[in-house]
């Protein structure tokens, strides 16, 4: 969970998001109960709750129905996780051992598959027919990411196939988020699509950060090889801006159709940490947290909305 001085007067409901998923893991075969409370416990920073909460107690929206929302949200979360691993192969998730490294594929879909349905009845919970169908309709969105993700490697994108792709598999998620947060509030309308734009641009920080830690962050505490990405032939913003710098770099296709030895992908990662793309990548993602925060500009002065900003600076500034 989270550990930063501005959020901690949320820590009593972030509990509440916690034990409110723990309470749809009784009553199903012990096997998945185990798998399903594994997940539930194993780490993360509860970043989308944490986005809803906020957003919500911003909007005067119900604690009950923000705690529900939350865990319906991070348990989507989880469930796109479950499938994720199993799709690329991994073996290491933060560091620790992924469902499908000890199951069968059949198993592990299943248990993603029992993650979804349990995540759409809590959304179900809150009676609200324009959250469910934003629910559905961002589950679709994921899918759909992920398949085009699937089916368009072997090539460098561009930039606004990136951006179109981190909207589908990350930013839709921190979007639905902050709507669906205001939906459930009793705040006027108006304050609906900011809340929806707020998320997308923190979103897309987020994963652009997440996608500059791949090169850079230390690969014990990430639970993973540094540039993984690229090495399973999914090249994120930095590798882009790299390709546009040096189109004739052969390592760099090769690593994007599979025929990459790991020592020219090793040296290839080290050359995309000293071309200066980084702090180019970064300082998009500054521009994203800021166009984040100028959406708030019409919300009430709360302390909400303040840790709303701050959270910005907290995802650019994170190493993990």
């Amino acid at each position: 969970m989270i550990n930063v001085g501005f959020l901690t007067y949320l820590e009593d409901r972030l509990i509440k998001v916690d034990q409110k998923m723990m309470s749809r893991s009784a009553g199903y075969h012990p096997d998945l109960t185990s798998a399903f409370e594994h997940l539930m416990t194993s780490g993360g920073k509860r970043i989308r709750p944490i986005v809803t909460l906020l957003m919500g107690s911003l909007l005067d929206a119900e604690e009950e129905k923000l705690i529900s929302l939350s865990a319906s949200i991070e348990m989507l979360h989880t469930a796109t996780l479950v499938h994720d691993d199993l799709i690329d192969g991994a073996l290491l998730r933060r560091g620790n051992p992924t469902l499908n490294s000890h199951w069968t594929p059949a198993a592990t879909v299943l248990t993603g598959d029992h993650i979804f349905a349990q995540a759409a009845l809590l959304a179900a919970e809150l009676d609200n027919s324009e959250a469910m169908r934003l629910f559905a309709k961002t589950l679709s969105i994921i899918v759909n990411g992920e398949i085009s993700q699937l089916f368009g490697r072997s090539h460098l994108p561009t930039r606004d196939d990136y951006y179109r792709r981190i909207y589908e598999k990350t930013g839709s998620l921190f979007a639905l988020s902050a709507r669906a947060a205001a939906l459930i509030s009793p705040a006027d309308r108006k304050y609906i699509q900011p809340a929806e734009e707020y998320g997308k641009e923190i979103g897309k920080a987020f994963q652009i950060v997440d996608d500059v830690l791949d090169f850079t962050g230390d690969q014990v505490r990430v639970g993973k090889p540094v540039g993984n990405d690229l090495r399973q032939g999914t090249p994120t913003l930095p590798a882009i801006y790299y390709g546009e710098q040096f189109p004739e770099d052969e390592v760099l296709l090769a690593c994007l159709d599979g025929s990459a030895t790991n020592s020219d992908a090793d040296e290839l990662i080290q050359r995309i940490n000293q071309s200066g793309v980084i702090e180019k990548t970064l300082d998009e993602a500054r521009e994203c947290a800021e166009n984040a925060v100028h959406k708030l500009g019409d919300f009430p002065e709360s302390r909400e909305k303040d840790s709303l900003e701050k959270l910005g600076m907290y995802i650019i500034d994170r190493d993990l």
